[in-house]
């Protein structure tokens, strides 16, 4: 139907389908004006007398003129085909909305009061909605009701039998095989059910069962099949205890009048609903008072006990500073908790209210989402999480989004805490961070990409921001809503580490933004206890800064100060750096306690080709890249306890022993000569950039091979040792450059393309050069292999590299050579995978790629610039760097809880202000 026209109706877009048929969105020539056009159903365009009579109320449906109501502007023909013209309407319906979790208070009940205001108009008029039901409401962009569908049910319906007009709105059986969808069942009355005549308190009672589920976010009756649902409604009572502590009493009694199953005790008008909620206050009732906790049962861990005890009690002394006009600190309460043995990278995540904590666990299968009730001893997997990063909760705490997948294939869903079918929202390639607002709608970031916004329900993502590589943006990531939900803050990925990263505010209003803070990540706001501005907090470089905040404005009011130490943190994907933490609305802050340095201690492992781990006696640094030397004796790495100071260090594997081999300047990215008497390394002292080497055995000083700026990263010398091949980014993007060692030393440009390209790597026979790529589509990379360049091409000119062949799937990252040639190892998301590759043919051949194991929690993890892993010699093992922060009794993570947190960073902050 997309581009054909009915009458001067062109059509545009597709909007939705349904029972009564397919709406699309038009553009009416004559007017100007966007319309909805509804096409109605063969079953009924071809029914004369059924569209006669639908003629007839279409008419008196016409004549409805209110506010709250959408509009019917004509019938018309084309062919076989008839259309309803109809008001077209903005925004989200209120089914999308409830199924991002319950609406607040002061949203729902104008909403309710609109929709009722509607009705009582149409009653008036003596027309039945008899269909009503949240996806028959929306709500436009400035808070609008407008309802659709008025009477089309009736219009549509079967005829009905001579005098008797019992039939159901939209459930009897030539609407059902139509394909009426289950949830109308849902908002049927009793009396409908049973067959009885239905009147305006069926509305009433369709009424009371959208305005529940708009303050629960839950639907009031389900089930698998319409017989249950409607043997749910006919004997069984609304949970009146799912509604939210602060539901007003007049709203409490409203509701019952209203789901009263006998319609002549129910509600007998509208316009007497209408009244109440004029009348009923919408800010929050205060709540009652939490009742005493009962003690838990006895477990063995007695820790988490402790926790659900003392958050138990930290949420009745939030809610009493929250109600006294003049609150007083409260004492600091640290709980240092044991996680399992299995979450190197927990991503720690907590509900708003505090009483749920998810994190990552790796199992056989992947990563997985486990949730703990902060008032029960033990955590559930959630099925269908496998592979899960990049997770927070829904408002309510009911859902967790997260992102899974590979490459192309990544996709941002939702699943129920409780669990239940995971729904796949939208794509989200290279996704990192979300957050979901109590608007309905999910904001969540990338690298390589900027923020983007999508419904709760899914669809199409909306972009918000694009990351300026003029400036060394490789992206917007770790997005947080601020109170209100008018605008922001996120992170801006810089191209080295953490030291390049930015915290900034996006104005979702006018997408304006701007940076607050240079140097930190993952920020999040606190707000103030004693009320006014709040603060801004985030993580850098081990540690958690706040800074005075001024949400009204988007502007800071003070300068940063730290205010907790020794948060974990590590360099993840492509250099991006954040902290393992997250706190409550209530104030209560969860984090992996670690080292200060960028990247945290790490050790030195073995690993086979199962990923069984063998550590290794080296003492525990910050090491970052690695490289094994020629003869699988020594390792080459860069060790640094801050950003911007590292040095190239060795570690003799038979003898056990680490030694410094540089020691001025910021030395990293080392990369072993084929004769293994050199290590070649990028060198940064008083801001000059150069390619570097220094003998092994520290018999001389560094020399310079060349000054080169563009943030250079040396990565394989090819076979003869006359070339290096190194990655270098100009205006043009990241690109592949080769370095002769021999003459004037001047770079050149191995390709030119539009395409970003990473990590080159020559084969050991030296005819093939492998690296990654861009070139398949933005954001994805992938493995690549063309001819070796040649040594003697013109200086400064770009070798001819000809032909390219995929190796990859779905994805590929940091590819290396096995020694003989014969395996070409990379990173699939965690995963390393194996392609065999055929030696010695004239056209490279490369066989089906295998995955071998997940690296969670290891140093191999896939990046873009970095290189944390190697081969040994035989390619039977794997040597890279695996996190070592502090560990419970149980030899895994520790979760530290600090309750009243919010309390702690007022002090801290005025304390740094006063000195």
């Amino acid at each position: 139907m997309i581009g054909r026209s009915i009458a001067h109706y062109h059509i545009t877009a597709k909007l939705g389908a349904g029972g009564m048929g397919e709406v699309y969105k038009a553009t009416d020539t004559k007017l100007g004006r966007e319309v909805a056009l509804k096409i109605l159903p063969a079953l009924f365009a071809n029914d004369p007398e059924r569209m006669a009579r639908f003629e007839r109320e279409a008419k008196l449906l016409a004549s409805l003129n209110h506010q709250n109501i959408a509009a019917i502007y004509g019938l018309e023909d084309s062919g076989d085909t008839r259309a309803l013209v109809l008001e077209y309407v903005e925004g989200p319906t209120l089914g999308e909305r409830i199924g991002a979790g319950p609406v607040p208070l002061e949203e729902a009940l104008p909403v309710a009061r609109q929709i009722a205001d509607a009705l009582e108009y149409a009653h008036d008029q003596g027309v039945m909605h008899r269909d009503l039901k949240p996806a028959n409401v929306k709500v436009t962009p400035n808070g609008k009701v407008k309802v659709l569908d008025f009477g089309l049910a009736k219009a549509l319906e079967d005829r009905p039998a001579a005098g008797d007009d019992r039939n159901s709105p939209t459930l009897s059986l030539a609407a059902t095989r139509a394909g009426v969808m289950l949830g109308t069942a849902a908002y049927m009355s009793p009396e409908q059910i049973k067959g009885r005549p239905a009147d305006r308190r069926a509305d009433i009672w369709a009424f009371g069962i959208v305005l529940f589920e708009l303050l629960t976010g839950r639907q009031v009756y389900s089930g698998e099949s319409i017989a249950e649902i409607l043997a749910s409604i006919i004997k069984e009572d609304p949970r009146w205890e799912s509604l939210p502590p602060d539901t007003p009493e007049s709203i409490r009694k409203l509701l019952r009048r209203c789901l009263d199953k006998d319609y002549r005790r129910r509600l007998q008008s509208i316009g007497e609903a209408r009244i109440i909620l004029e009348e009923t206050p919408a800010e929050p009732a205060p709540a009652p008072a939490p009742a005493p906790a009962a003690p838990p049962p006895r477990r063995n861990r007695i820790p988490w006990a402790v926790a659900a005890a003392a958050l138990v009690a930290a949420a009745a002394a939030t809610w009493a500073w929250r109600s006294a006009p003049r609150p007083v600190p409260r004492p600091v309460t640290r709980l240092n908790v044991s996680a399992p043995a299995n979450t190197p990278f927990p991503q720690v995540t907590l509900s708003r209210d505090g009483t749920k904590l998810a994190y990552l666990t790796s199992q056989a299968g992947g990563s997985q989402i486990q949730v703990r009730l902060m008032d029960q001893l033990e955590a559930k997997p959630i099925p269908g999480t496998e592979g899960a990063s990049s997770l927070n909760f829904s408002p309510d705490g009911q859902w967790i989004v997260f992102s899974a997948g590979g490459g192309a294939t990544r996709r941002l869903k939702k699943v129920q805490v409780v669990g239940g079918a995971v729904i796949t929202l939208c794509d989200a390639v290279n996704n990192i961070g979300v957050d979901w607002g109590r608007d309905g709608n999910i904001l969540f970031g990338a690298l390589s990409a900027g923020l983007s916004r999508v419904s709760a329900a899914g669809g199409k993502p909306e972009t918000l921001t694009t990351p300026d590589a003029k400036k060394g943006e490789r992206g917007h990531v770790l997005p947080r809503i601020l109170p209100g939900g008018q605008a922001a803050l996120f992170t801006i990925a810089g191209a080295s580490g953490s030291e390049d990263h930015k915290i900034a505010v996006l104005s979702l209003k006018t997408r304006e933004q701007r940076v607050l803070v240079e140097g930190g990540s993952g920020a999040g706001y606190v707000p103030s206890p004693g009320g006014g501005a709040g603060y801004v907090v985030y993580w850098r470089a081990g540690s958690l800064f706040a800074v005075p905040f001024d949400p009204g404005k988007l502007q800071l009011a003070g300068s940063p100060v730290p205010v907790l130490e020794g948060v974990s943190g590590s360099t993840r994907i492509g250099l991006l750096t954040w902290g393992d933490f997250s706190f409550s609305d209530a104030g209560t802050l969860v984090y992996v306690p670690g080292g200060v340095t960028e990247g945290g201690l790490r050790t030195l492992v073995w690993l086979d080709r199962e990923g069984k781990e063998q550590p290794l006696p080296a003492p525990a640094r910050p090491y970052q890249d690695l490289r094994l030397s020629p003869d699988g004796q020594r390792v080459a790495v860069s060790i640094g306890a801050t950003q911007g100071q590292s040095d190239i260090w060795l570690y003799d594997l038979p003898r056990g022993v680490l030694t410094r081999l540089t020691f001025q300047g910021d030395n990293n990215h080392p990369v072993w000569t084929p004769d293994g008497k050199r290590v070649t390394f990028r060198s940064t002292d008083a801001g000059k950039t150069t390619l570097s080497w220094v003998p092994a055995d520290g018999s001389a000083p560094p020399e310079a091979l060349a000054a080169v700026d563009g943030e250079p990263i040396p990565y394989s010398w090819s076979p003869d040792g006359k070339l290096l091949a190194f990655r270098r980014t100009d205006a043009k993007g990241p690109d592949i450059w080769l370095l002769p060692s021999e003459g004037q030393r001047t770079p050149r440009r191995w390709t030119q393309t539009q395409y970003q390209k990473h990590v080159p790597q020559f084969s050991p026979d030296g005819r093939w050069l492998a690296y990654t790529s861009s070139g398949t589509g933005p954001g994805q990379l992938e493995v690549f292999v063309q001819a070796a360049p040649s040594a003697g091409a013109p200086s400064g000119a770009p070798s001819g590299p000809g032909a390219r062949w995929q190796v990859s799937v779905n994805g590929g990252r940091s590819p290396r050579w096995s020694r003989d040639g014969r395996e070409l190892f990379y990173f699939q998301q965690r995963r390393l995978h194996s392609a065999p590759i055929e030696p010695g043919a004239a056209v490279f051949r490369a066989g089906t790629p295998r995955a071998l194991f997940e690296a969670r929690g290891l140093g191999m993890v896939p990046v873009v610039a970095g290189f944390a892993y190697d081969i040994s010699p035989d390619g039977k093992r794997f040597l890279a760097t695996k996190a070592g922060g502090s560990e419970g009794p149980s030899g895994g993570q520790q979760f530290q809880f600090v309750l009243e947190w919010f309390h702690e960073v007022r002090r801290g902050v005025q304390a740094g202000a006063g000195q």
